[in-house]
């Protein structure tokens, strides 16, 4: 799919998509056990803390086969991110189009496609370091977690999480901007071109296609 397979399908800039991608990611962790996932009482800054965190030393810990590192990503990926919202605001106006079983269906692979187009690009951590520069509610639901990636000589690289306040009362991201550039609404105008030419059909097989592809290049 010429949409899906774009060079910018994530981010409109290839190497601060990389860095953008690993601390995405980064963002997915807590260790299981040694890690405390988040609370109904953590607020939006302490929710991003923590998984940003906990998840540091993983990517700078090139000891540890990449395997067992990805595996850590994903084992914690339900506690920081709202990924049915995500899915819902990727394929826009054209959700309530599609069956439910398809959304469920959508769901499933849009959020493995996801964890894979990030967990790939795992191995390019290059070492720049998080600054938290704040937090900003829009209102009760909403919030805003504004981060900068930095590293000695390099522009850096503004990375906001948007959080909203989910019906258990946490705090979930369901979109990350880089450069005042949303992931989301990135994907969502390539879906849409795909969902207004050819259809859902041609959209999950092109989406499964590629997820496919990633798992293979990742050895799963």
């Amino acid at each position: 799919m010429r949409n899906v397979n774009s060079k910018n399908l994530v981010h409109c800039r290839a190497l601060r998509g990389i860095f953008a991608a690993v601390i995405l990611a980064a963002a997915f962790l807590a260790s299981g056990t040694a890690v405390r996932v988040a609370s109904a009482a953590d607020d939006p800054m302490t929710v991003v803390k923590q998984s940003v965190n906990s998840a540091l030393p993983i990517l700078r810990n090139k000891q540890t086969p990449l395997a067992d590192r990805q595996q850590k990503l994903r084992d914690i990926i339900a506690a920081s991110f709202d990924f049915a919202e995500m899915a819902r605001s990727a394929l826009g106006y054209h959700w309530k189009e599609i069956t439910p079983d398809q959304q469920q269906e959508f769901t499933k692979v849009f959020i493995t496609f996801i964890e894979n187009s990030y967990l790939a690009k795992l191995n390019e951590y290059p070492g720049w370091q998080v600054q938290y520069l704040g937090q900003r509610n829009d209102g009760a639901q909403y919030s805003v977690v504004k981060t900068s990636l930095v590293q000695a000589g390099k522009d850096p690289i503004t990375l906001d999480f948007r959080l909203l306040l989910d019906q258990s009362g946490q705090w979930k991201v369901y979109d990350v901007a880089v450069d005042a550039i949303s992931i989301i609404a990135n994907y969502r105008n390539q879906f849409n071109r795909v969902m207004n030419n050819k259809g859902y059909s041609t959209l999950i097989a092109d989406l499964k296609s590629k997820e496919a592809g990633l798992a293979a290049s990742m050895g799963n």
